[in-house]
């Protein structure tokens, strides 16, 4: 209906402006009818046959040029206001004149409705890309919401087995501990010996709690991005013993055994950040190693890396889960749902070392990583 109402509003234009066009050059050319040559009229004559025809289009030029005819024919064929002509050839040029006009303004209507059409594509071809650019706008827009929510959605799951990894690992000592207690007040007068075994058992599972604390908090400044090491020229060798003897009574029903050479080079490091680093992987293999087996750790030097290997008899790894394993929150046979690992990795990458896992010699896990040696 719209494009019906368009046609016909062009159409009353065309017919307007060729209409008008005969009128001004039939008015100006008229009284000067016996100086001119029958030419000039007809060629001026056909100027408003075109504007009709670029304006109104093909039957608006039609007519146009009909009305041309009829006004070259009263104007400026004699006899002067009549449609009849007294010699052939006047008959022949009105002729002429009117299939030179039609073909004029058909020709013109054809070009002009072409060049209309190829600008409404145009305009139609802007719209569309206009349209698309929005859409795709609006998808990126959903898209990034769509990731923004995943990764919420990630975040929440990963905080959800925080919580429960870590209301897991404190309930076992604080139950230990609540244990112990009980045990000291309902046996005020036990005898020494069996108070100083409680005592040292209390402080084992406080010095476990402030582990799992020490992770988290490790944990907590990884993902704010604030874990920065303090490098200082630091013994390695020195910091695995020191760890392997501090953590002594954790290896119980266990035998650990130490290669530590006496000339390794030094390591720039964070003692404290390495030394948690140490702590997490003998706890990793204590904890997932039977009594009655050996936790083997060695330390080596290359030529520019000193490398340190936490190796046991355990079961071993599970295939599946080797691509995991230093990812936070993961479940399975070698890496529980806890942050130790995760944070292990964290912090040797943070120190521009390498950290692995592989299978040891006897068939257990073994635990590597290596730390630039300092120059």
């Amino acid at each position: 209906m719209a494009a019906l109402e368009g046609n016909r509003a062009r159409w009353i234009a065309g017919l307007g402006v060729g209409v008008v066009g005969i009128g001004l050059v039939t008015a100006v050319l008229a009284p000067f009818n016996d100086s001119l040559s029958r030419a000039a009229p007809a060629l001026l004559l056909v100027l408003p046959v075109l504007a009709a025809a670029v304006v109104g289009g093909m039957t608006v030029a039609m007519v146009t040029a009909v009305l041309a005819t009829v006004a070259f024919s009263l104007a400026f064929i004699p006899p002067v206001g009549s449609l009849d002509v007294d010699v052939p050839e006047d008959g022949i040029a009105l002729g002429v004149f009117l299939v030179v006009a039609v073909l004029a303004g058909t020709l013109v209507a054809r070009e002009a409705e072409r060049r209309r059409q190829a600008e409404e594509q145009r305009e139609e071809i802007a719209r569309l890309h206009v349209e698309f650019q929005r859409v795709v706008a609006q998808r990126e827009a959903l898209a990034a919401e769509a990731q923004r929510a995943e990764v919420l959605e990630h975040v929440d799951r990963q905080r959800a087995a925080l919580l429960r990894s870590v209301s897991h690992d404190l309930r076992t000592p604080l139950a230990t501990i609540q244990a112990v207690a009980s045990d000291l007040r309902t046996a005020p007068d036990s005898d020494r010996a069996r108070r100083d075994e409680l005592l040292d058992l209390v402080a084992d599972e406080a010095n476990r709690l402030d582990r799992i604390v020490a992770n988290v908090l490790s944990l907590s400044r990884i993902e704010s991005g604030a874990l920065s090491p303090t490098l200082r020229a630091t013994d390695i060798g020195e910091l695995v013993t020191h760890s392997a003897h501090r953590l002594d009574r954790l290896f119980a029903g266990r035998t650990i055994r130490l290669d530590v050479p006496e000339d390794l080079p030094l390591v720039l490091a964070d003692y404290s950040q390495v030394d948690q680093v140490v702590t997490n992987l003998l706890e990793n293999a204590v904890r997932h190693t039977p009594p009655g087996t050996a936790i083997d750790v060695a330390v080596r030097s290359t030529a520019d890396t000193v490398v340190v290997t936490v190796g046991d008899d355990g079961p071993g790894l599970d295939p599946a889960l080797r691509d995991s394993l230093f990812e936070a929150m993961r479940s399975g046979h070698r890496a529980t749902s806890g942050i130790g690992l995760a944070i292990c990795s964290a912090v040797v990458e943070a120190h521009g070392g390498t950290i692995g896992a592989g299978d040891s010699p006897a068939g257990g896990a073994c635990f590597t990583f290596s730390l630039p040696a300092s120059r």
